[in-house]
């Protein structure tokens, strides 16, 4: 059986360690999820640092809301990925648009490039593009290591369809990571369907990772 990745999204240290007791491979460490999230303190990133092994990435988002950023903003993001690498964080997630609803190629180039040697994963900014296989193409020239997606819909599951496609489009030059309302009832389908070989869910408490993961080991291959 192929394992499958499991990301949690988390906002403070206890859900962290909440996660990673359950059983998560890699957190996206955030703050404000209930907005989408934002960029987390810097303490919060080095007490995760300091009480966990699992790799930790750091989401870089200045502000909630849209995806178009002021040049003052875009500043602020380039500091913010500098002052996690800085701190630790094991990865980058980030994420821009332009006004045309594409993925904002110059700032998302800065953006890769002040995160190097870090991965970088491409945020859900990516499901508000209009074109979605063309902005795909657009994040793999780009150097971008992961796409974080529910397909252009409200969640994975409803967006599986098009997941699929992302991932057979992707062809193993970058990762496809589901992510959007994912939980124990829905992610051996929404595996199944997609193809995707990652998930991507917030967590509070342990019991949600550890659901996902029996539901994933009872899944057929």
């Amino acid at each position: 059986m192929v394992t499958i990745l499991i990301e949690a999204a988390v906002e403070s240290l206890e859900a962290a360690l909440a996660a990673a007791q359950g059983g998560a491979h890699r957190l996206e460490l955030c703050t404000e999820l209930a907005h989408g999230g934002t960029t987390p303190d810097l303490q919060l990133l080095r007490s995760c640092r300091s009480q966990l092994a699992i790799p930790i990435f750091v989401l870089v988002r200045p502000r909630a809301g849209d995806f178009l950023y002021t040049d003052a903003e875009h500043r602020t993001m380039l500091e913010q990925i500098r002052r996690a690498k800085d701190t630790g964080a094991h990865g980058i997630v980030t994420g821009a648009l332009n006004a045309a609803h594409q993925v904002a190629k110059d700032r998302t180039t800065e953006l890769v490039d002040a995160a190097r040697p870090l991965p970088v994963t491409f945020h859900r900014a990516f499901d508000a593009c209009r074109d979605l296989p063309a902005s795909l193409e657009q994040l793999i020239e780009l150097g971008v290591n992961r796409l974080l997606t529910s397909g252009g819909a409200a969640t994975a599951a409803e967006g599986a369809e098009q997941i699929r496609a992302l991932v057979v489009q992707a062809k193993g030059r970058i990762v496809i990571l589901a992510g959007g309302g994912i939980t124990p009832d829905n992610v051996p389908r929404v595996v199944h369907e997609t193809g995707a070989r990652e998930v991507h869910f917030s967590v509070k408490h342990a019991e949600k990772v550890r659901g996902v993961v029996r539901a994933l080991h009872r899944r057929p291959d």
